[in-house]
């Protein structure tokens, strides 16, 4: 069952330089527009899904 929520605002946090994924990670791509998981999306295209 789906319910809409009205004024329903969502933070997602993303920063940092990402050193660890370096040199995937860089600052014209940064780690959350990559496909990291397998799932053929972004982590942010991700995480806008299960919102």
């Amino acid at each position: 069952m789906s319910q809409e929520i009205s004024d329903f605002y969502a933070v997602i946090p993303a920063g940092g330089i990402g050193s660890r994924l370096w040199p995937l990670s860089r600052a014209d791509a940064p780690k959350f527009l990559h496909d990291l998981t397998g799932s053929g999306h972004s982590l942010l295209r991700d995480t806008w899904d299960r919102l």
